[in-house]
């Protein structure tokens, strides 16, 4: 049977990608609102979906953070990874886990 990558696996692979300004990976930041993996296609790679947000449209290090996200998602080998940056709706600190709340002293 071939190979099935997980959410569990895609979110521990971004959870290494950390907001350089806040020293928080972007999984705990609460920016990655959806994860969608679909089976491979006949002789094709699996496909995943990703839609991520960022805490601003503003923020500048969109473009560095992009391209960690994906040197860290070329690691998987056989996916076809699509990222897509939304901002609808609006992040807001209510998806930080309480791990970052507690860095950011908001607990």
């Amino acid at each position: 049977m071939a190979f099935m990558v997980t959410k569990k696996e895609i979110l521990e692979k971004m959870s290494l990608v950390t907001d350089p300004e806040l020293g928080i990976n972007i999984v705990d930041l609460g920016l990655v609102y959806d994860i969608d993996i679909r089976g491979k296609e006949k002789g094709g790679l699996q496909k995943v979906f990703i839609k991520i947000t960022f805490t601003t449209p503003a923020c500048p290090l969109i473009s560095d953070i992009l391209e960690d996200i994906t040197a860290r998602l070329d690691e998987f080998k056989d996916l076809d990874i699509e990222v897509s940056v939304v901002f609808d709706p609006p992040w807001s600190p209510d998806r930080m886990s309480e791990r970052a709340k507690i860095k950011l002293g908001m607990v």
